[in-house]
């Protein structure tokens, strides 16, 4: 029998080197990052890009994250598939291709709005520059990275075994650091691509240098993954030739899970992407918004705005919420959802009564764990099914494309965005189902 160096066994925790951890952990970093730096473009794209998009401008707005998430939805199988074929590595260096494409296209589109403003066309009452349809061209190429790398990263992080550490841990530590990334986007994107310029003031030409910085990071990151030894794990992809004796639609618990991880992401990157537009809306009516009593934020003497501070301690909740729930070794992942969705259905309601942002906000430290919880439940016994049903589970991200798309539709419909996070409820209802039905596995469903 020949023996692959390249397999590492998933069950010798002791032999387990920590480094192939790590560099899956900073890569899912740079997509946790470039995901949210995706999100907060929106609302300086609305003023540049969109300034005279009339009645749909929100609804367009939105288009940018529906157009990411697309790309989870076509590509996540395709990410799947790459991994049976070439290896969890060889896929993510594809993946990484894919990222580089859409910044290009980000770059370009920028460059093009600069270059040739009036380019444009008309629908209905909405004038769409043509810059816009390239930057959400890149967008797509974006989100079909992050899906591409997500169906590496996550059924790697579960089944890679260190020593003391059980899945929903280990998937909680690299959730964490993504939350790094997603944290530092939203200030990333006022400070450092539009220098704390008031955003009524922004200038599509500010995103050119940023950009082309940004493309030149993700090809050193590239060539560097290249060269480190990233072993696969054996058991959790089928090798060349084998083929799978039953449909992974036949395993209750990850159907279920799919649907489940389809209205979490629904609501986590609908709340990320569009409170920031509400906080406009508020603040544009008179509803002033208020940080330990100020208006506003100056750090250097450039105005960070409210807005920036709104997204920045969402997604920094993820970051404290998956860096304390990394220990709950002791709390079933069962549990550690049903315990938050209700919470966070609670304060969706509150928020909506009250019209209070803050509340929200407050939402990210209960979705923190949310994600890991629903993917140990979905993916547990599957086996060499593994790498398959993470495809289609990241498939299901596409959810965050969906409800961001449908709140800001109704956003146009209602003319306000507080009654639209409704959705939200809906989704945290749906998630404790889930955890208190749905992810129970059938006897038959139990692979030896």
């Amino acid at each position: 029998m020949i023996i692959n160096p390249d397999i590492q066994p998933s069950g010798s925790k002791a032999n387990n080197p920590i480094l192939p951890f790590v560099i899956i952990t900073f890569i899912y970093f740079i997509v946790g990052f470039l995901t949210t730096v995706n999100e907060q473009l929106q609302a300086p794209l609305k003023f540049t890009f969109l300034s005279h998009a009339g009645g749909l401008k929100n609804t367009f707005t939105t288009l940018i994250s529906f157009f990411f998430f697309l790309g989870y939805l076509l590509n996540g199988t395709l990410g799947s598939k790459w991994v049976n074929a070439f290896g969890y590595k060889n896929t993510i260096l594809r993946g990484l291709f894919f990222m580089i494409s859409g910044l290009m296209m980000y770059l370009c589109s920028s460059w093009f709005g600069y270059q040739y403003p009036d380019l444009n066309f008309t629908i209905k009452d909405a004038v769409i520059p043509f810059g816009f349809v390239i930057f959400v061209i890149g967008s797509y190429l974006m989100g079909t990275s992050a899906a591409i790398i997500q169906v590496v990263v996550n059924p790697y992080a579960a089944s890679y075994e260190l020593k003391g550490t059980q899945p929903v841990q280990r998937l909680n530590i690299l959730t964490a650091i993504n939350s790094i990334g997603t944290t530092s986007a939203p200030f990333f994107v006022t400070v450092v691509m539009f220098s704390g310029i008031s955003i009524e003031n922004i200038e599509i030409r500010q995103l050119l240098l940023p950009l082309s910085i940004l493309i030149l990071c993700i090809l050193v990151i590239m060539v560097i993954t290249k060269r480190l030894h990233l072993p696969d794990i054996a058991h959790t992809r089928a090798v060349a030739g084998e083929k799978l004796e039953r449909s992974i639609w036949s395993f209750r618990h990850f159907v279920l899970g799919v649907l489940a991880i389809f209205f979490y992401v629904g609501t986590e990157v609908a709340i990320g992407a569009n409170i920031n537009l509400y906080a406009f809306e508020l603040m544009d009516s008179g509803h002033p918004i208020t940080f330990f009593g100020k208006t506003d934020i100056i750090i250097g003497g450039m105005d960070l705005g409210i807005h920036a501070l709104l997204s920045t301690l969402y997604w920094g909740g993820f970051l404290i919420g998956r860096a304390v729930s990394s220990f709950f070794s002791k709390i079933s992942a069962r549990t550690q959802l049903a315990v938050t969705t209700v919470l966070a259905a609670i304060l969706a309601v509150v928020s909506m009564i009250t019209q209070n942002l803050w509340f929200l906000v407050a939402i990210g430290l209960l979705h923190s764990s949310m994600w890991s919880c629903i993917y140990s439940l979905s993916i547990k016994g599957l086996n060499k099914y593994t790498s398959k049903a993470s495809g289609i589970f990241i498939s299901a991200v596409f959810g965050g494309a969906v409800f961001t798309l449908i709140q800001g539709g109704l956003a146009d419909a209602f003319g306000s965005w507080r009654w639209t996070w409704f959705l939200t409820v809906i989704c945290e209802l749906l998630m404790l189902a889930y955890a208190l039905f749905g992810s129970r596995i059938r006897e038959k469903d139990l692979l030896i």
